[in-house]
Formats: structure tokens, C-alpha cells, sequence
């Protein structure tokens, strides 16, 4: 049987006296969405740090293709879009240039593009609509162009297990459309996609499935009966009519 894109089991992180991850398990399949679920606090960029080596696990394992995660990010095959970027908006650096990024981690030493990197970071800038803007400065765009960047900075890496943490946080209407539709068009691909996200309402039409986040997994399925009001009660304390639990 073929190993899961990313298979997390187990996993404890804390803060300190804060427990931000306690007995965290979810398993990621190749060719599908999976939307994640959860308040803020809830441990959901705790989740993606712990899968890109950010931060320390006191428990549990963390499997990228069956194998090492480190080994799999050395080798570009997990691509990670934070829900912040840090970066200079005075900085002369152009949206051809942060999508080329992508590339570094295939291009050696030298980080000298050839024509087969040249060719990636122009098809992931045409996925995200934002060949006309290429030679800008990152800092001229706004919010939802500049998250479209980043996303086609991780689509340039060819990546077959994406990570997102609130991609569609301040972003405009087209930008979040743009994205869901590559979002789906990766998976159908081939990619396994994992997608953390506030917008319920937008969730059948973006993920596979849902897994609800309360520092473990709390439910994991279709993203119909993650929806069911007892489930996100669970997870948010609150039914979707928006009565208190």
C-alpha cells in the first residue's frame, strides 16, 4: 500500500506551561484537500510548524511519504505558505523574484535558474493570474496579489505536499476563488493539500474532507458531517446559527 502524503500521529507540543498540541493524529492522502478546522489557539500553525521542523515535538512521529519529514523538505517535496509572510515591503525584491524562491531548493549552490526553473515560476505565476504583475515589487501589490504570490512561490516547487495556514485571511473575493480553484486543480494532480481556514462556508466547495483541531483532532471526514452542528460545537463551543454551546 501506498504510504499517506502525511501521516501525523501522536503529536504533544507545549509552550512552556501552554500545551498547544496534545496526542495530535491525522493522516493526509495524495490527491486530495483537506481542509483544518479550528479556533485560533487551536494549535493549527503549531501543526504546520511542527511538520516543517519549526518547532519541537515532545511526543509523537511525523511521516511525509512514509519517510522523514526532514529528509522530505530537503528534497522540496513539502511546500509551506504561513498565514504571515515577513517581509520588507521597501525591499527591491519582484514578484518574479519571490516566486523563484520556490526554486532555490532545486537549483544547488550556484541558485542559478535554468530553463526548466525559468519555466516552473512562469506556469505558477500564470496559475495565480499574475503574469502581468511579475516585475513589480512585491510591496506594491495588495493583500490577496501578495498571497497569491506566496502560493505560487510553493506551486514553483513542485512540492507534492502543500501546506497552508489561512490562505484566504484578508484577502479579496477573486484572490480566495483563484486559489480554491488551484487548490483543487493540485489535488486533482496528484498533491496532497492540506488547507487551514475560518470560511466554513466556503469549505464544501474547497476541501475533500475536514479534520476539526482543538490541540488533537477532534473529528475527521467528509466535510458534510464535519459541518453537522454537534461537530463544530466541539470544535468551536458554538452551533453554526450561532447559539452558545
Amino acid at each position: 500500500m501506498t504510504a499517506p502524503a502525511l501521516d501525523i500521529r501522536g503529536l504533544h507540543v507545549r509552550y512552556g506551561d501552554v500545551t498547544a498540541l496534545d496526542g495530535c493524529s491525522l493522516t493526509v492522502e495524495s490527491g486530495r484537500v483537506t481542509g483544518l478546522i479550528g479556533m485560533n489557539g487551536s494549535g493549527k500553525s503549531t501543526l504546520f510548524k511542527a511538520v516543517m521542523g519549526a518547532v519541537k515535538a515532545d511526543a509523537g512521529e511525523v511521516a511525509v511519504h512514509g519517510g522523514d519529514p526532514a529528509a522530505a523538505r530537503a528534497a522540496s517535496r513539502v511546500a509551506y505558505v504561513p498565514q504571515s509572510e515577513d517581509i520588507d515591503r521597501d525591499f527591491p525584491v519582484s514578484v518574479r523574484d519571490v516566486v523563484t524562491m520556490g526554486r532555490y531548493g532545486r537549483m544547488g549552490f550556484t541558485r542559478r535558474a535554468t530553463a526548466r526553473d525559468r519555466a516552473a515560476v512562469d506556469e505558477a505565476l500564470a496559475r495565480v493570474d499574475l503574469t502581468e504583475l511579475a516585475d513589480r515589487q512585491i510591496g506594491q501589490l495588495s493583500g490577496g496579489q501578495r498571497k497569491r504570490a506566496f502560493v505560487a512561490r510553493a506551486i514553483a516547487q513542485e512540492a507534492s505536499l502543500l501546506l497552508l495556514d489561512e490562505p484566504f485571511a484578508g484577502v479579496d473575493k477573486r484572490s480566495e476563488a483563484t486559489i480554491v480553484t488551484l487548490l483543487r486543480d493540485l489535488a486533482a494532480d496528484g498533491r496532497a493539500v492540506l488547507v487551514s481556514t475560518h470560511d466554513l462556508h466556503a469549505l464544501p466547495a474547497l476541501a475533500d474532507d475536514a479534520a476539526l483541531l482543538l490541540r488533537r483532532i477532534l473529528f475527521h471526514g467528509p466535510v458534510s458531517e464535519a459541518m453537522a452542528p454537534a461537530n463544530l460545537v466541539r470544535a468551536f463551543g458554538v452551533d453554526v446559527a450561532g447559539g452558545a454551546a
